[in-house]
């Protein structure tokens, strides 16, 4: 048979179906938004959806994972009082979650526009980018990026997982100097990568090709020399003369 002759299967309508959940479990919210890869449209088919739902200050913030028509939905569920200090918090770990997601999601609801004020003040906390790290912090990513980095270089070839762990911390060590350099927001998981390429395309590309090279040959140079280069740009390696005040 013709493989054209079969029939297609429509793919799912994620938006809708989140405003179906929406109206079922908080017909009072005052907003809510639709972020990661449903958003975009580039949702797979195990894909969750990540909602964040503005709720009246007689509610609770909180997180909660669903299972809404076989799919996982992950929500976010914030009070309207609450939502700055939320804000607040999501910039002071630089990696910003909640202001991509209320920042650049699509609107599901915003009956009192309360939405949209979230949604602008998540939009200049990103244009303004996360806080610097202080003096402190630079130099305890340098030294623990150095003590990751002189591991994976000790670290026999045919040692593999040790190897492999070292790598993985050394990868996410070198990605917040990158991204602190820059000013960029970071990232954890899938979302590492992009905000890493987003930050910094040729050096940021040399880490992850390195960790691919690391992880597919055993070969730790790529990642060390790339690693090597991310120290260079904060003040360089840091060992001898190290000293953390509690």
């Amino acid at each position: 048979m013709d493989d054209h002759a079969l029939p297609q299967q429509s793919p799912p309508d994620l938006p809708a179906q989140a405003r179906r959940l929406l109206v079922e479990r908080f017909p009072d919210a005052l907003g809510a938004v639709l972020g990661g890869s449903a958003a975009r449209g580039r949702a797979r088919a195990a894909s969750d959806l990540d909602l964040a739902v503005l709720l009246p200050d007689t509610d609770t913030t909180r997180r909660e994972l669903i299972r809404h028509e076989g799919r996982l939905a992950e929500l976010f569920l914030h009070t309207l009082g609450d939502v700055p200090d939320v804000l607040e918090a999501e910039r002071e770990q630089r990696r910003g979650t909640m202001l991509f997601i209320y920042g650049e999601g699509l609107v599901l609801d915003d009956p009192h526009g309360h939405l949209a004020r979230v949604r602008a003040r998540s939009r200049a906390l990103l244009e303004a980018g996360p806080p610097a790290l202080t003096s402190a912090q630079w130099e305890r990513s340098r030294y623990v990026a150095t003590c990751f980095l002189d591991d994976l270089l000790d670290t026999a070839r045919d040692e593999r997982h040790e190897q492999l762990a070292t790598a993985d911390f050394l990868l996410r060590e070198a990605s917040l100097l990158l991204t602190a350099h820059h000013g960029a927001w970071t990232g954890i998981g899938r979302w590492l990568p992009r905000r890493l390429l987003a930050a910094d395309p040729d050096l940021g590309a040399a880490l992850l090709d390195g960790h691919l090279a690391l992880a597919e040959r055993a070969d730790p140079q790529p990642l060390a020399a790339a690693a090597e280069k991310v120290l260079e740009l904060v003040g360089g390696p840091l060992r001898e003369g190290y000293v953390q005040v509690r």
